[in-house]
């Protein structure tokens, strides 16, 4: 085999095949959770609290994907583990899970309803891009605030991993026009601070890291942390964060399934303390490539340059 397989319906298709339906309500409306994970030596990391919170947003926006969780954990650990066969053995994937919520009744009539009311389910992977990372832990992130502000949970409910991405596309482009490489944190009614489109903020304070708390979708990467952080004799907690307290922290950073942790060393225009990676950073990020078997940065360098 010379092309990667996904899970689609029911069946197991090259990825070139792994085609929606232009009627699906993935498409038409954005009507798509999803979860995403990683591999670590080709193994996938927190599979299961990846599926938790998917099963979280499932019973959420009522859609029953029609497979046990048994089934979803055999096809995912399917395709990784034939997906690995055709990356290098230090390079890794990611894992796409993500339920529509069935096809348009509009575009399908009510003689398909049943066809109509079938959600799809997808697994595929993907080579992780280590070139879009690697440089980013020695100079850090450029995060900015713009007129876009994040969905009111009575609109979407924060619990929810969705695919309704389109706020954050607009949010982005309006922070690329104010710096190329900057990226969008969303800020709530109140003026806090949410999250960007990839991950959770994290904003340090001597030993003690402080994580938006409000309006923000629960990660896994940011579980990982505070676990981290408790091994460490960090203190971590979650409250509300101003933009003032981000501008005035020590140093920050964001936490995101591909890439663990990013340094944040510019907001809004100014540094982040001295506008370098910090030592909480430097520690956590230690921590976890011993908790992986591998030196996360490391990867990400070398894969980078072997990619491009």
């Amino acid at each position: 085999m010379t092309e990667p397989i996904a899970f689609l319906n029911g069946q197991f298709v090259p990825i070139s095949q792994a085609a929606l339906s232009v009627f699906d309500l993935g498409i038409v409306a954005g009507a798509s959770v999803t979860e995403m994970t990683r591999t670590f030596r080709h193994v996938p990391f927190r599979l299961s609290d990846h599926l938790n919170r998917l099963e979280q947003s499932l019973k959420l926006v009522s859609i029953d994907p029609r497979l046990s969780r048994e089934e979803l954990v055999s096809i995912c650990e399917r395709v990784v583990s034939e997906n690995r066969r055709l990356i290098p053995a230090d390079h890794d994937l990611g894992l796409i899970v993500f339920v529509t919520a069935g096809q348009n009744l509009t575009y399908l009539g009510l003689g398909e309803l049943s066809r109509a009311r079938t959600p799809s389910v997808c697994v595929h992977t993907f080579p992780l891009p280590f070139e879009l990372w690697a440089d980013r832990y020695e100079t850090g992130l450029h995060l900015v605030t713009t007129a876009i502000g994040a969905l009111p949970d009575d609109v979407i409910d924060n619990r929810i991993k969705h695919r309704s991405r389109l706020h954050w596309h607009l949010a982005d482009i309006q922070a690329k026009k104010i710096e190329p490489s900057a990226m969008a944190v969303l800020t709530d009614p109140d003026g806090s601070l949410t999250e960007t489109a990839t991950g959770n903020i994290c904003v340090v304070d001597g030993s003690t890291i402080v994580t938006p708390s409000q309006h923000v979708l629960h990660g896994i990467s940011r579980d990982v942390v505070a676990d981290l952080s408790t091994s460490l004799g960090l203190t971590f907690a979650t409250a509300r964060v101003t933009p003032d307290e981000l501008a005035r922290a020590s140093e920050a950073f964001l936490t995101s399934t591909p890439h663990c942790m990013l340094p944040v060393t510019r907001f809004n225009n100014l540094p982040i303390g001295q506008g370098v990676p910090g030592p909480v950073f430097q520690r956590l990020i230690s921590a976890w490539s011993k908790l992986v078997g591998l030196d996360v940065i490391e990867q990400m360098r070398d894969g980078a340059k072997s990619r491009r």
